[in-house]
Formats: C-alpha cells, structure tokens, sequence
C-alpha cells in the first residue's frame, strides 16, 4: 500500500497478510519480465500459463488475470515496469534484483511487495541454474518474503532448487542487508586489488574483506537497526568459495555500495562521524567516488 513504512524493519512486521499466501496454490501461472538468464530459467520451471514479457513490450492482454509477475531485469528497467503494469497489478510484482530495492520500493508504494534474495546463478542463457549452496549453508540461501513467497518457493523446487519462505520481518531484513553486504564488500575488496576473482579475495585478502564486513554490519545495526543471525561472516565467506570464478567490479553503484556511502554522508553533514570509514576509503581508492 502506498502508506508503506519507510523503515524496512516496520514495513516487514506486518506478517498476518503475508502468512496467508500459505493459501494461494504453488507454483501458478506467473508473467516473467525479463527474457535474459533468470527470466528464462524461471520460465523452464513454469506451468502452462505462463506468458513472457521482453523489456519494453507492453503489458500482454492474454497474460494470468491473477498470480505473480516476476521481475528479472536490471535495477535500471525496474521503473519502467511498474510504468507498464496496470495499477491493479502493481501489488503482484516480485522483485529478485541485486541491491538495496527497499527505499525506491517504499517511495513507489511498493514496499509490501514480495522480494527475493537471489543466491542462485545462471551462468549463460538457457543454461539450469546453480543453486547458492555452501559448505555453511548446505540449506541453500535464497530467501523470499511477501505475497508470492510460497509460489515463487514452488517455482524453484520443481527445478531442484532451495528457497525459504521468511515471514518474519526483522529476519527478512537481516537477510536482506547481510547480501547486500556481500556484494557491497566483495566487489570493493576486488576492485581494489584488479584482476581478483571472488575467490581470490576470500582467500588471498580475507582480513581485508572480513574487516569491512563487519564494518558495515556494526554500522548497518547502529545506523538502521538491523539485527544479523550468527555466523554472519561465515555464511558470507563460505558463499565466496561457491561462487569463487566470479568477477569483481563495483557496478550499479546507487543500487549496491551507494546505499551506504548514502548513510556515510548523511552521518558527516550532521557532523556525526562516518559509520563506514573502510568502505568510504575504498570506494573513493577505486574512483567509484570522488574523494572529499
């Protein structure tokens, strides 16, 4: 609804509303935005019904009446597609980007919708997914919350793949900024030091990366209220080692390492001290920001 909270903490408490999609059938006919990796890994694992929407094609006249509308395209597409969606079905859409979505969610009216943490990986087009297993989390990591949790849930375990349905809100969002976290400080790490793969930096610079991670867990729990599970930083390093050939780069920078350097500059201009001074230095190190 569009009196959305705008703390990600309180708009995931309201669980009753959440808890019922135990009702809605599994996996449903669903329309799937995106015909790239994950769109058309989703759509291997559809039912009949179940239509695709290329980027930019309007909104299918034939498409399910009712169901999920899964959003699989980049950050920067995400307006364009709420513009798309007639606005009686703007509720129905499910988000699985990367990044922080929650506050352009919330500004949209959005901040109820259902929302994934993809820890799977589609290496090129076509090809079965690789589910986020490690040797922590042998459980598999990707997570989903809201309205279409459990369809979505369904989806990804007729292809073989783990998902939980969280209905509790602090735990969502613990999830939430635990992969941000991971993405934020894998790839500053990595750029820092060119050519390192995920892998390497896990391995050859873990005090490095273990001492941002806990930078910007300690500043996300006194900045946001963010409560993590333990074992925060093994679970993030162990989903290193699954993931280990991938590259490093510091990417869609407002969506991802932006998020808190927002915060850092918030806390100067109030005259607080940086909570992230590590992650400030070494976005500003690797021209992601100008320095100040």
């Amino acid at each position: 609804s569009s009196s959305s909270s705008s703390s990600s903490t309180a708009r995931r408490s309201c669980v009753a509303r959440v808890s019922a999609s135990a009702m809605e059938p599994a996996n449903v006919p669903a329309i799937i935005v995106g015909g790239g990796r994950v769109g058309q890994a989703l759509l291997a694992m559809g039912v009949p019904g179940d239509v695709m929407m290329k980027r930019g094609d309007p909104f299918p006249a034939a498409a399910p009446s009712t169901g999920p509308i899964y959003v699989c395209t980049r950050n920067d597409a995400l307006q364009g597609v709420v513009d798309q969606t007639p606005p009686e079905r703007r509720s129905d859409l499910v988000f699985l980007q990367n990044g922080m979505l929650q506050p352009w969610l919330d500004a949209r009216g959005l901040g109820d919708n259902t929302q994934a943490l993809v820890y799977f990986a589609v290496a090129k087009l076509g090809e079965k997914p690789t589910d986020g297993i490690t040797d922590v989390n042998p459980e598999g990591l990707t997570a989903a919350n809201g309205k279409w949790a459990e369809a979505l849930a369904a989806r990804l375990a007729s292809g073989g793949m783990t998902c939980h349905v969280l209905d509790d809100s602090a735990a969502f969002t613990g999830n939430m900024y635990e992969k941000l976290i991971w993405i934020c400080a894998f790839m500053a790490v990595g750029a820092a030091h060119p050519g390192a793969t995920v892998g390497d930096v896990e391995s050859t610079h873990r005090a490095e990366v273990v001492a941002l991670i806990e930078e910007l867990m300690a500043g996300s729990e006194a900045e946001c209220g963010v409560a993590f599970k333990a074992g925060a930083v093994e679970r993030l390093l162990a989903y290193a080692r699954a993931v280990a050939h991938f590259p490093t780069a510091v990417k869609e920078l407002e969506w991802r390492n932006g998020y808190f350097h927002g915060i850092s500059a918030g806390a100067l201009k109030a005259g607080r001290p940086d909570p992230f001074p590590a992650h400030t230095a070494i976005l500003q190190k690797v021209g992601a920001v100008a320095k100040a």
